[in-house]
This record gives structure tokens, sequence and C-alpha cells, in this order.
């Protein structure tokens, strides 16, 4: 299957923007929720363009932001190799870097700008990396600077989850340690997840 995914998005990447590819993924996320019936909470008003610099707790938070509005993702490139979560990722129009290459920030700005020139919403998680939320971790600030600069919006936002029974910093946010598979069938068992997302 993955395979067939894979063929097929190099045969359309080409023809597909980054922005239609974003609509599609407001599509599926929006089905995929309501089926595991994960309900989300917005606070505040969820902005039409520019970017959200967001704290990361999961891989849940690219399906709660994209079922909100179509969403351009920042992510990490190891990413791409998760299962079924790195196609999506791939056919939803990433931008995919290399903190490993410093000097991957000026084609990362370069895609970002791309994107928010089209009116898109850009989601930049700030930290770089996800965490159980109990704490902010430092800002990696290479990607802010070409934004700032073209005085697009730009707007603050926090994510959290809640478990009716359980603990969301083990079971719902991935981090530390944490396998990709034996944590996904963790989260699928458990019961009445709620998300939340403020924005300011």
């Amino acid at each position: 299957f993955e395979y067939i995914v894979r063929y097929n998005l190099r045969r359309l990447g080409g023809k597909l923007s980054r922005v239609k590819r974003a609509a599609w993924l407001h599509r599926c996320c929006g089905r995929g929720l309501r089926r595991l019936g994960i309900p989300v909470h917005v606070v505040g008003q969820f902005p039409q363009r520019g970017l959200i610099v967001s704290n990361h707790l999961s891989y849940l938070d690219i399906l709660v932001y994209s079922s909100i509005a179509p969403c351009v993702f920042v992510s990490k490139r190891e990413v791409k190799s998760w299962p079924v979560f790195g196609v999506m990722a791939e056919l939803a129009g990433t931008v995919f870097v290399d903190r490993s290459r410093n000097v991957d920030a000026l084609r990362v700005n370069n895609e970002m700008l791309e994107a928010l020139a089209a009116d898109a919403v850009v989601i930049l998680y700030a930290e770089g990396t996800s965490s159980n939320g109990q704490q902010v971790l430092p800002f990696r600030p290479a990607l802010f600077e070409g934004v700032v600069k073209t005085g697009m919006p730009i707007t603050p936002a926090h994510i959290s989850y809640k478990l009716s029974d359980g603990d969301a910093g083990d079971d719902v946010c991935y981090w530390g340690d944490h396998h990709f598979l034996p944590h996904l069938l963790r989260l699928l068992r458990s019961e009445e997840h709620t998300s939340e997302l403020q924005s300011h």
C-alpha cells in the first residue's frame, strides 16, 4: 500500500500545490478524528493565513490542526519514515527540515515563504521536537527570520490533550524513548480523548 501511495505521490507531486495538498489533508483529518471519537475544542480565533507557532506533543497534533483548517506543516525529516503518518505528511506537502544541517534553514525558509505567499496557514513547532508538555523547550529561531522580515501575521498557539482515564503525558504525547507502533496501539485503546487548541 505504502509503495502505491508513494508512486502516485511522485507522479502527481509536481501538479498539486501545497495549498491543494493541505486542503486534501484537512478533509481526511476531519473525517479521521470524528471516526476516532476525538473532539477538538478551539479557544480563540483560528487565523485564516500566516504562521502559527505552536508547542508539539504528538503526531496527533497534525490531525488536530488539519481538522480545523488546511495547514502546511514544517517538520523534521525523520517523520517521512513513520508508518502511515510519514506518507500523509508527504502527500500533504509538508516542508521537511534536516536539523543536522544548519544550511538547510535557507531552503526551508524559502519554501515557508512560498506557502505563506499563497495565503496558506503554516504550522511551525518552535521547540523543534515533541515533549510531554510539562515544560517549554528552547526555541529554534532560524526558521522565524524570513517570516518576521515579511511582516506576515504570526499567531502563538498551544495544544493540549486530556484523557478520562490515563496519563496524557504518556498515552497521547509522543516523546523521549517512546516507540511509534506500541504508542499508537496504546493510544487507540485509550478512551475519551479530548484535544484543545488555544490560539492567541
